[in-house]
Parts: C-alpha cells; structure tokens; sequence
C-alpha cells in the first residue's frame, strides 16, 4: 500500500511540474509577442498595447531617468510616430519567480529627425500575473549602443 501511495504522489507531482512547465511557456510566449507589440507601437502609436499590457499601478523609468506612469506611456504612444520611423524589439528573455517575470531585451529604433537618426535601448520589464492576468507593474530603459559592445 505504501509503494502504491508513493507512485501515486510521484505521479502527482510530476503532472503538477508539467503543468506549470506549460503554463511557463504559454505565458513565455504571451509576454515576448506583448514585448514586440509593444516595441512596434513605438511607429504606430497604437496605444492599445500599453493599455492592456501595462498594470493601472505601473511606474517605468525612461533613459534619462524619469519617472512615468501608464497615462503617460498611453500618451506617449500616440505621439511617437512623429518622432520614429521604427522600432523593433530584438533577443527577449524571460524569466519566472511564481506569479512574477522579468522580462529583458533589447530594441533598435529609428528617428526621423535628431541626433542620432538610429539606436538601441535595452531595458528590463518586471511582469505580475495578477488576476489570471500578466501585466508590467515596473520597466526601466537605457539607451545603449547600436551593436553591443563584445566583451
């Protein structure tokens, strides 16, 4: 009886492990395809993206060191397709801490007008499922070299 009750929690667990494994990797695939959508709004000021992926309470951190909050990344949005001409996200990598994730990559972008005209910003994403729901409750971005630099 006793070996039957072993097998049968093994087997318990082993379901539960695989079950979260894929719950990971549904919301792995979730979060970079919010990432790049995100990224992509940048030239298309659809703000619809922020306005599901980014948490109500949501503070970010601009590369000169602001503070943001969703109305402003929502407004934001809008606006910068005066600004850039592109913006794609490139390597995303995800990791999960039970019902949180961080998210980190990096993107390259175009401006039509300033100094310089192409860049990079690398940034870190942290994500909280909230809800059955994932959502950005903090982000931070710095402007980084157009290739980066190989150690």
């Amino acid at each position: 009886m006793l070996k039957r009750t072993i097998s049968i929690g093994f087997a318990c667990l082993l379901a539960c492990a695989c079950a979260r494994e894929q719950d990971h990797r549904e919301a792995e695939r979730y979060i970079i395809e919010s990432e790049r959508a995100w990224a992509e709004s940048v030239a298309t000021g659809d703000s619809s993206v922020v306005e599901r992926i980014l948490a109500d309470d949501f503070v970010g951190v601009d590369p000169k060191g602001r503070v943001y909050d969703k109305s402003k990344m929502v407004s934001d949005t809008r606006e910068a397709p005066k600004y850039f001409v592109s913006n794609h996200a490139n390597e995303i990598k995800v990791r999960f801490y039970g019902e949180a994730a961080v998210a980190q990559g990096d993107e390259t972008w175009e401006r039509r007008t300033g100094d310089p005209l192409r860049g990079r910003f690398v940034w870190t994403d942290t994500w909280v499922k909230r809800n059955g729901e994932w959502q950005i409750v903090a982000a931070e971005d710095l402007i980084a070299p157009e290739k980066p630099v190989e150690q």
